[in-house]
Formats: structure tokens, sequence, C-alpha cells
């Protein structure tokens, strides 16, 4: 074999290897980014959870010194509740939320409340008050079992 050519061959391996060695480099450098992108949304993640958890037991106090009707905690609990542990739902003493919202959940909020008649929003009002009144001992022992439930990863 001539030494041109022996050459040549060794130019095109070396040159072979510092190509893959640049593929192999930039490859680590996307893996490595994707697992710190991942890592961080798995951080958002949880801090969005345990925010949720958290509010779950601020509601749930709440409901324990009466400082917010029963039936809005519900909804709210049931809300939190959908997103953090939706098993609870199906479970004593914490079904309540759920029968509460099936209950309640035609009922308009917000700005649709505002925009209904009067005379409308006050008898879904007497209706929502004697589903609170129907439910309140268990609305009371359901936020006081929420807020000691240890909340699993």
């Amino acid at each position: 074999m001539p030494q041109w050519l022996q050459w040549t061959l060794i130019t095109i391996g070396v040159l072979a290897i510092a190509s893959l060695l640049v593929f192999i480099r930039r490859q680590a450098r996307i893996i490595a980014d994707s697992r710190r992108r991942s890592e961080k949304a798995d951080a958002f993640q949880q801090q969005r959870r345990q925010d949720m958890i958290d509010s779950i037991r601020v509601i749930a106090m709440a409901v324990e010194a009466d400082q917010v009707e029963y039936s809005e905690a519900c909804l709210r609990i049931k809300g939190l509740l959908d997103h953090v542990a939706p098993e609870l739902l199906e479970r004593s003493p914490f079904r309540v939320f759920l029968v509460v919202h099936e209950k309640l959940q035609h009922m308009p909020t917000h700005r649709a409340r505002q925009a209904t008649e009067t005379r409308f929003v006050q008898k879904m009002d007497k209706e929502r008050f004697e589903v609170e009144e129907i439910h309140a001992d268990e609305i009371r022992r359901a936020a006081t079992a929420i807020r000691h439930h240890q909340f699993g990863s």
C-alpha cells in the first residue's frame, strides 16, 4: 500500500473520530439539558402539589373555625383533591366533599351568579343552606380528617 494512501486513511480515521467526539459531546449536552429541565419540572410539580395540600389544610382550618361557608369549602376542597388525591373522594369521611359538590354543581358562581335574577339566587341560596345544614357535621368531621391526613408523594 502506498504511503500517501496510508496517510489519507489515517487522516480520514482521525476526522471520523473527531466528528464522533463532537457528536457525542452534543448528545451528552442535550441529555444533560433534558435531565435538568425534567428535574426542574418535577420540582415545580412537587411544589405545586404541596401548595394544593397546604390550601386544602387552610380551607379545612377555616371550616373548623367557621370562617367559610361549608358549601364553598366543599367545592374548593373537592377541586383540589381532584388534582392531589382523587381516590380520597370515594372514601369516608371525605366522600361528603363529593356529595355536596354534586348537589351544588348546577348552581352558577361568580359572574354567572351576579348575572342571575335575584329571586333565583335567593332560591339557590336557600337550597345551598339546606345542603350545608344536612351535611354540617359530616363536613366538619371531614375537614378535621383532611387537615390531619398524610398525603403520599
